[in-house]
């Protein structure tokens, strides 16, 4: 049986249809052709002939075109489109024209850059001609780095290995720097918020070396559909870029369905299972060996639906192995291994993390189902997209969870298919990162008076002044010198904001290193007695040591989660911008926010009941960050016959609901924002609902809140008037339980007087 016979059964199946609350379908699009430019070496061109590409796409033709023209493009189409042609033949091009040109590959992932390689060796091959292509991360032997150094034409790296491996040490990779002439960043939507902003100051200092040995790369970036591909290529980059977005690859046709699953619970708003719901569909297409992909949203799950599966496939007498699940954590053999075996069809069934959503070939597939909203529209879309050959019918399976974020996602498909997906948000000169890549780049080069580094030169120059205070710098003569002692870069995260971690040790294996945590997330994710979950195994904290940034754990076997409940006090410092609405006032500042972790409460998975509960006890935490924040009329109470109490529960609820829909408006994770409600806020003695970002300083989130206000504030209307709970659930304002009788209705009349009329 194929796809096309399967989607016709289930446009039969009544009890399937009536879960549905959207089934598009996509038509096939033929390809666009375009002749292969004319500045491009015959025996390049020959080369591709000989693997099959016999005429490119027009995007490919265009983006080759202006790189050859000395242009920085930024190519956005979906995923299987051949973006990897775009950068690969124009660097090849050069290569063969000048053997001592050398290119840089960014990828955001170890997998997907070696996937890459053995890609672009294959060309190589058919080229006959000696061009070093390496990958050189963390797993690189140290006997093979020296011949990377001296060899490579190509170096394929991400983004924490350019940061710690090869800028500080800049001083033996000098042929590579001297020649560089392509810096290729792939899935740069990827680098969004915290990432974003410092990969685009290590992009800073990368520059700076290059000016330093007389360079001055172009830059070839990929993306997936963002809103703002080429205002995100631009800020990390800093420099002006073509967008090359009108997609000339072919595509079978697409089925795309939206399902929720069944209530189980109609007061407490409960569903059944996403998990359950996407394993049983998923089970359909293995019975009748159609390649399915599934994606899950943790590794937990990753390891719950493999299992699940392999069930399934063992009651039908087939070979368990038809089913593979794929995961950071996994060595890098297993994994090669379950890519070629998809590629092969000798794996039926894959079920990822999004580690599978970036570009690693794993061929082409029939079904995907996502168990779960992934979080934004763009990375919805990845997912999907790995499912669909250029010709023949696929499909593509949404099933909702009863989070919020997933309601919201699930009962309004019109934003999703019809409106334009989100805008990232990247923030470079947010201070502390900012302030950490300048300690980078002096140790790299001295800094000299007047130089600037993406700052303007004041700005650089007062950041230098404080650090020469603090005796990191010292100033001689015209110079900015390194002082201290020890080696910056090691001691920054890209992935976090705070230059601090903890470590997490595991007490039963010799204390061996099993994860880390941001500073400022410790209190919350580590505190004793919480269920710390890594690579599907259960850790319990026994002590978290904030002095020497250590967190104890052994692994347990349990049947719950934690999550801690957090007495925030928040005080606004400064305003940056505010507007008066019809009915109430929105602003953007910085605010100084100081929580303490007080109980947390264990919560049974699958259920979600509250199992149990403990005291945290810490010391407590002070942030400075960005935020945006809603003031209402003092009489708001009033208006709608609330009592404080009343009031209360409905700002809380209210806030909670914005919080859950802002990671669609602004492109970023739930865990980026917090909220937090108070009937009588110090700064203003009105009834005021905050949402703050949870990174020093802020990376941008509050000012596209602030932009984006209607917008934010229609979607939590929206979840609210849709969703079938009478006092307020989780897929809406919270546990009724947590937001009283009047948390939903409250929180939908706040939102109506809090929107643009």
């Amino acid at each position: 049986m194929n796809v096309a016979q399967i989607i016709d059964r289930l446009k039969s199946d009544a009890e399937f249809k009536q879960n549905l609350t959207a089934w598009r379908i996509l038509p096939a699009r033929p390809a666009q052709y375009a002749d292969f430019p004319r500045q491009l070496d015959m025996r390049l061109i020959e080369a591709l002939q000989k693997r099959g590409v016999h005429h490119l796409y027009t995007h490919q033709a265009e983006a080759i075109e202006a790189v050859l023209a000395g242009e920085n493009v930024c190519v956005v189409t979906p995923t299987a489109s051949g973006k990897t042609l775009c950068y690969n033949v124009p660097v090849l091009n050069r290569l063969l024209g000048n053997p001592e040109a050398r290119a840089l590959y960014l990828f955001p992932t170890k997998a997907l850059s070696q996937d890459q390689v053995n890609e672009l060796k294959g060309t190589i091959d058919d080229l006959d001609v000696r061009i070093g292509t390496y990958t050189f991360d963390g797993d690189t032997p140290a006997s093979a780095r020296k011949a990377i150094r001296s060899a490579g034409h190509i170096v394929v790296t991400n983004p924490d290995m350019l940061h710690t491996g090869i800028l500080p040490h800049h001083t033996i990779w000098i042929k590579l720097f001297e020649n560089l002439e392509y810096v290729v960043i792939d899935e740069i939507h990827h680098y969004r918020g915290v990432f974003g902003s410092h990969l685009a100051n290590v992009i800073r200092r990368l520059k700076r070396i290059c000016r330093f040995y007389g360079s001055n790369p172009k830059f070839i970036c990929c993306s997936a559909t963002i809103n703002n591909p080429k205002e995100i290529a631009e800020r990390i980059i800093e420099q002006p870029t073509r967008l090359i977005d009108k997609n000339g690859a072919p595509a079978g046709e697409k089925h795309f369905l939206f399902f929720n699953p069944p209530v189980v619970n109609q007061a407490l708003g409960i569903r059944k299972s996403s998990v359950k719901e996407a394993v049983r569909i998923a089970a359909q297409f293995l019975t009748r060996n159609i390649q399915t992909i599934v994606f899950a949203r943790s590794r937990l799950r990753v390891e719950i639906m493999t299992t699940y599966l392999k069930e399934a496939v063992r009651q039908l007498k087939k070979d368990h192995n038809l089913v593979r699940g794929y995961r950071g954590g996994y060595l890098p053999t297993e994994r090669r291994e379950i890519e070629k075996g998809l590629r092969e069809g000798k794996v039926m069934a894959v079920i990822s993390t999004n580690a599978l959503e970036l570009g690693i070939d794993i061929g082409s597939l029939d079904v995907c189902i996502m168990a779960g909203y992934s979080g934004s529209v763009a990375s919805t879309w990845q997912q999907a997209g790995r499912a669909g050959r250029r010709t023949g019918i696929s499909l593509a399976v949404l099933v909702a969870s009863s989070a919020a974020l997933d309601q919201y996602i699930i009962g309004n498909p019109e934003y999703f298919f019809d409106l334009p997906p989100e805008s990232a948000t990247v923030d470079p000169n947010n201070l502390i990162i900012a302030t950490s890549h300048i300690k980078c780049a002096a140790f790299e080069i001295p800094f000299i008076d007047g130089e600037s580094f993406g700052l303007d030169a004041a700005s650089t120059q007062e950041i230098l002044e404080f650090l020469a205070e603090n005796r990191i710098l010292r100033h001689v003569k015209n110079k900015w010198h390194w002082s201290a002692d020890s080696y910056p870069a090691e001691e920054i995260s890209l992935r976090t904001a705070s230059p601090d971690n903890v470590v997490i040790l595991d007490t039963s294996d010799n204390g061996r290193v099993i994860g880390e945590v941001d500073l400022f997330s410790a209190p919350v994710e580590v505190y004793e007695e919480a269920i710390y979950l890594h690579q599907t195994a259960q850790y319990t904290i026994d002590k978290l040591d904030l002095k020497d940034r250590k967190a104890y754990a052994r692994p347990v076997e349990v049947d719950y989660y934690t999550d801690a409940q957090i007495k925030v006090d928040l005080k606004v410092i400064d305003m940056f911008d505010h507007t008066r609405l019809a009915h109430v006032e929105k602003h953007l500042g910085e605010v100084s926010v100081t929580w303490l972790p007080t109980k947390f409460k264990k919560i049974k998975f699958g259920t979600h009941d509250n199992v149990g509960s403990g005291d945290i006890n810490l010391d407590e935490t002070t942030m400075h960050t960005s935020a945006y924040w809603i003031e209402f009329p003092e009489n708001a109470g009033e208006q709608f016959q609330l009592d404080m109490k009343s009031l209360g529960e409905a700002l809380n609820a209210l806030a909670n609901t914005l919080r859950q829909v802002a990671p669609v408006q602004v492109l970023c994770d739930l865990t980026d924002i917090r909220a937090q409600a108070m009937v009588r806020a110090p700064f203003s003695d009105k009834p005021t609902i905050y949402l703050y970002e949870v990174y020093p300083g802020g990376v941008g989130f509050s000012d596209k809140l602030y932009t984006h206000h209607n917008r934010l504030l229609e979607a939590a209307i929206s979840l609210l008037d849709h969703c079938k709970c009478k006092e307020g659930c989780p897929s809406c304002v919270g546990p009724s339980l947590e937001v009283g009788a009047h948390g939903k209705p409250g929180a939908l009349q706040l939102a109506k007087l809090a929107r643009l009329e």
